[in-house]
């Protein structure tokens, strides 16, 4: 059995056809298994692109093509079962799969040593937001690239995440107010990698008017986030040292992001951005206590029993809760795959775009029957009773 994280590589580097070339080697147990390597890359056949892997047994060679979307289930079962060692190579970076005896797993992220196949359609580097190449203040000063636009190594995985991240914002610009500045808060905001790019696209990229506010409790921190911002001309940005429920300085705000904040202060945030009518929330959730201590389900006694797989699904319906609610107070809400940099299973961003609301009623029996299944008293919902639906009272919580 393999870690998420390596699933979560695979499946990415399969899904966006970014794999160029692996190697698999050092079985894990010599019986059974005829072959000892594996080569794959990519091979553009009539019915699509595939991906070829080559079986070496001795001085021979068995070659099967397997659709692209087929390719990771095969690279997880040989890389879970047959495999101590891989190396994915892709045009942004190689990746060096370590496995040990008890299975645990490391992966090692290394500078690229491959260039995409010119004649591979599907197969072809990345776009990215801020490209590599293309020398980027902040992203200099914050360590990531140097003078010239090399990102380094072992900022690769830093790099993707911004990227991945201004996608999401990318694809809800046209929900944001149009002729006018944007106000935008980002919660818990801590050394403001994000915090920078969100700048650094709207205001440089995109040439909107706007402020933005960083707000995090720890004072060093925007002290030196204050700094940076002053040093790189960033004059519409600011941070302050502050606790997101105690936060009121703003009347109207069109953008909440909160990444990582600790338990019910995501809930907290959410609130302030529902409050203030905000066009797009982007919210990353961290540790997620509240749903753990209250869930009770004898039904469920079978998961819930083992504690690790009851914080794993406590933190899933925390999220579907959220959303849930989201949905019921006017959002078109969506939970989306980030790139989380501790490698761990918090890696669900959820992006709420205002919408208007729907049917209000059928949601709210939805909601309220998972609810009650589980026996949530949701900080969310608490919070914010008076903005649900007003049919929903008889079944709300107290």
């Amino acid at each position: 059995m393999i870690v998420e994280s390596l699933i979560s590589l695979i499946e990415r580097i399969t899904t966006d056809r970014s794999l160029i070339a692996g190697t698999l080697s050092q079985l894990r147990k010599k019986e059974g298994v005829p072959y000892t390597k594996v080569g794959i890359k990519p091979v553009q056949l009539k019915n699509g692109l595939h991906y070829q892997f080559a079986y070496y047994t001795g001085s021979q060679v068995e070659h099967r093509n397997i659709p692209a979307e087929s390719a990771a289930k095969e690279l997880e079962s040989l890389l879970g079962e047959t495999f101590r060692q891989g190396l994915l190579c892709t045009a942004e970076a190689d990746y060096q799969v370590l496995i040990s005896k008890k299975q645990k797993v490391t992966i090692l992220t290394k500078p690229p040593t491959k260039k995409a196949a010119a004649d591979l359609s599907h197969n072809r580097r990345k776009r990215y937001v801020l490209e590599e190449g293309e020398p980027v203040p902040f992203l200099i000063e914050l360590g990531i690239m140097n003078d010239s636009g090399k990102v380094h190594a072992k900022k690769y995985d830093k790099f993707r995440q911004i990227n991945r991240f201004l996608e999401m914002v990318e694809d809800v610009l046209p929900s944001l107010p149009a002729g006018r500045p944007l106000t935008i808060v980002d919660f818990g905001c801590g050394k403001s990698y994000l915090t920078f790019a969100l700048y650094h696209y709207l205001a440089v990229r995109e040439k909107r008017e706007l402020n933005i506010v960083g707000l995090d409790l720890k004072a060093d921190v925007i002290a030196h986030c204050g700094a940076l911002a002053d040093k790189l001309g960033y004059d519409k940005l600011s941070f302050l040292v502050g606790d997101i429920a105690e936060y009121n300085e703003l009347d109207r705000v069109d953008m909440v992001v909160t990444l990582h904040a600790c338990d019910t202060a995501t809930d907290a945030a959410l609130e302030k951005a529902v409050r203030w009518g905000a066009s797009v929330i982007l919210s990353v959730p961290c540790c997620q206590h509240e749903l753990f201590a209250q869930i009770d389900n004898e039904i469920m006694e079978p998961l819930l029993s083992h504690g690790i797989l009851k914080e794993r699904f406590s933190a899933l319906a925390t999220d579907a809760i959220r959303a849930k609610l989201l949905d019921l107070m006017g959002y078109r809400t969506q939970l989306l795959e980030f790139i989380d940099m501790e490698h761990t299973p918090k890696n669900i961003l959820i992006r709420a775009v205002q919408s208007g609301g729907g049917d209000s009623r059928a949601k709210w029996r939805e909601y309220a029957a998972f609810r009650d299944f589980l026996g949530a008293k949701p900080y969310l919902e608490r919070a914010c009773a008076d903005l649900l639906p007003g049919d929903a009272a008889e079944s709300k919580i107290h």
